[in-house]
């Protein structure tokens, strides 16, 4: 039976909607959205605020656009985060991404006879218990183990939620009539581990005229957690503000928390966060609200991974790895279309959004990409190379490695792709990489191995074939190293200063890389030499973590450097790398000797004094010559560390 206050929720997106605004790739799909908005809405367009959980119209993606400034969290704030992520990983909370399995996806599509009976209607007792059978058969040996319940499982099909009487969600007596603790029991059964969904703020309908008791909490009740002018909160404005500057409002989060442990789950997802979820300002601002549910887990003495959702502000980083465990960097990967995803609709985004974070990933702590749909087939939407790429990003990202598919049907190749332990282990080593040729359809990505080996991916990203070549001098290296291919299991033997492969549309390769030289030999150019020529405003800055502690910025609308006496020996091509600094996706022109300019998009390094490496062909000459970064358009190009030329053509 419904508990005693159990509500209904009219007020906001339907299910099938949820999401966290979900980017569409055709203007079809997004006026289909928008059109089942204003019927539930009563609106002729998308609502400014739609309330309840549901996915949203879709914007630019979470990127900072270009010219856009950003600003990094303080160094007290940077180790106030690191401080507390080691604390975590110490205690065996996220010491490496997670791995498993959640919901949503297969809730979201409309994939036929999915969701029979209305939106989201896949969600109930009986399609888990099955998700877990078939996750602790086919991929519990490969280290996957979370079994993620995503919103909706507090409700009836009609989305009527249910809640106990101190105005904590609890199961819907429809979908799980044995109760979230007979879920979790189950999990725990199979030796895996449970996640359980949760939106940001006080429920609406929890509120009940603010006479809800608290549980544990003698003379406070719901009116005494929220601010008298009832102002919303959280991605869908689904939910009253809560003020944490009262003494009961933490008393209401540590008896959710503490309700959630009884139950026996491990892993929380806080879903609709700001300053993100395309929300921001004073009433979004979700901060007090996530480091009062770190404070109130600590507090019931349970492990529990502490997940964030969705898009979050990287101006908060600093903010989310102090207080949770993994954070929503983009917009949801589903489609909310008749397959799981598209790879236009969200999957191939992530190339641009995932550098920005990178250096915020490590243990107690993870850029979450969202859910890895390669397992079945036809009904994810992908071609077989989209799903390798997929995968391959996900896996060089350190990236957590959950999939929406249903487990029960997966197909040969998908299970190939989720089982191929040498890739996992590439994820689970939790060393992200960067690309260091993003530029166009041919991109490769790549990082250091703790073993001193390289991990190195090519991916074609355009729509025809292409050739995509990794020099080894992009990643500070030279001459011969032994190379193996990661997804096919078979050592390619000895390449010298570069591989190149030819991709097909959307394709990736993924290789260990191991040097048998040592140090390229590279001729390092600092921006800030006084040889170097400076016009129309740029200028030298101070940089931590740059070579020689400074840098050469404020490089905008025509203002340019000039890096001069680039020596070479012979006329060639040369892998010239740049070292960049930037928060936000910039761009420049960049020539030598005047010839052949091009003008390039930087994705950001991941902060103002944190360079990253982006490698350029040019053409130089035998002898002296110039280097010319400059910024042509009426925005800010990326400050320049140094430039660094290897002293042998490729």
């Amino acid at each position: 039976m419904k508990s005693p206050l159990a509500t209904t929720w009219r007020a906001g997106t339907p299910p099938a909607q949820r999401g966290r605004r979900a980017r569409t790739g055709t203007s079809a799909l997004a006026a289909a959205v928008a059109a089942t908005l204003a019927v539930i809405l009563g609106v002729g367009a998308y609502p400014a605020q739609a309330a309840g959980p549901g996915p949203k119209p879709s914007p630019a993606h979470t990127s900072a656009a270009p010219g856009t400034i950003t600003k990094d969290p303080s160094a007290a704030d940077r180790a106030a985060a690191q401080k507390a992520a080691d604390a975590a990983a110490a205690d065996g909370i996220a010491a490496r991404p997670h791995m498993g399995w959640s919901s949503w996806s297969l809730q979201a599509t409309q994939y036929p006879g999915v969701n029979p009976n209305g939106n989201a209607s896949w969600l109930n007792e009986a399609n888990v218990l099955r998700q877990i059978d078939a996750l602790a058969t086919k991929l519990k040996p490969y280290g996957y183990e979370y079994v993620n319940i995503d919103a909706g499982w507090s409700t009836s099909y009609d989305w009527t939620f249910h809640f106990d009487q101190y105005g904590r969600e609890i199961a819907s007596p429809e979908r799980f009539p044995h109760g979230m603790k007979y879920v979790a029991d189950a999990i725990h059964a199979k030796g895996l581990k449970g996640g359980i969904y949760l939106a940001v703020g006080l429920a609406k309908p929890a509120y009940n005229n603010g006479t809800t008791p608290i549980w544990n909490a003698p003379g406070c009740t719901t009116a005494d957690i929220v601010y008298p002018d009832l102002r919303t909160t959280n991605g869908w404005d689904s939910s009253y503000k809560i003020d944490f500057t009262q003494p009961c409002a933490q008393k209401y989060i540590d008896s959710q928390a503490q309700l959630l442990a009884d139950w026996g789950f491990d892993f929380l997802k806080l879903d609709g966060v700001g300053p993100g979820s395309f929300r921001n300002g004073d009433n979004y601002n979700n901060i007090p609200d996530v480091a009062a549910w770190q404070a109130a887990i600590a507090k019931t003495g349970r492990p529990i991974h502490f997940q964030l959702s969705w898009s979050l502000n990287r101006d908060h980083a600093a903010d989310w790895k102090r207080y949770s465990n993994g954070w929503r960097i983009d917009t949801d990967v589903e489609c909310y279309c008749g397959t799981l995803v598209t790879w236009n609709n969200s999957v191939k985004i992530r190339w641009d959004d995932v550098p920005a974070w990178t250096p915020w990933a490590g243990p107690g702590g993870w850029n979450d990409l969202d859910s890895l749909d390669v397992g079945n087939g036809q009904m994810d939407g992908l071609n077989q190379d989209e799903r390798q790429s997929y995968t391959t990003l996900w896996a060089i990202s350190a990236a957590p490695l959950y999939t929406g598919d249903d487990l029960t049907k997966l197909d040969a190749y998908g299970l190939s792709l989720l089982t191929n332990r040498e890739v996992i282990a590439v994820d689970q080593q939790g060393i992200p990489a960067r690309p260091v040729t993003p530029t166009g359809p041919a991109q490769v990505w790549g990082m250091k191995n703790a073993d001193n080996s390289y991990t190195i991916a090519l991916f074609n990203m355009g729509s025809l074939s292409a050739q995509v070549t990794a020099n080894w001098s992009s990643f500070g290296f030279g001459g011969g190293a032994d190379v193996r291919d990661l997804w096919q299991h078979t050592g390619l033997g000895v390449h010298d200063n570069s591989i190149s492969a030819t991709l097909p549309a959307h394709g990736s390769r993924l290789f260990k890389v191991t040097p048998k030289s040592g140090a390229v030999k590279m001729a390092g150019y600092e921006a800030e030499a006084s040889a170097n020529t400076l016009v129309n405003g740029a200028s030298v800055a101070g940089c931590a973590n740059c070579s020689g502690g400074t840098k050469v910025g404020n490089l905008y609308n025509g203002a340019a450097i000039r890096i001069n006496n680039v020596t070479v020996p012979k006329t060639g091509v040369y892998p010239v790398n740049i070292r960049y600094v930037t928060g936000d996706p910039r761009s420049a022109t960049v020539s030598a000797n005047g010839q052949n300019a091009v003008t390039l998009a930087f994705p950001p390094s991941g902060g103002w004094d944190i360079p990253a490496t982006l490698t350029v062909p040019m053409l130089l000459h035998a002898g002296t010559n110039t280097i010319e970064i400059d910024s042509t358009t009426p925005v800010y190009s990326p400050d320049i560390d140094k430039v660094e030329v290897p002293l042998n053509a490729q």
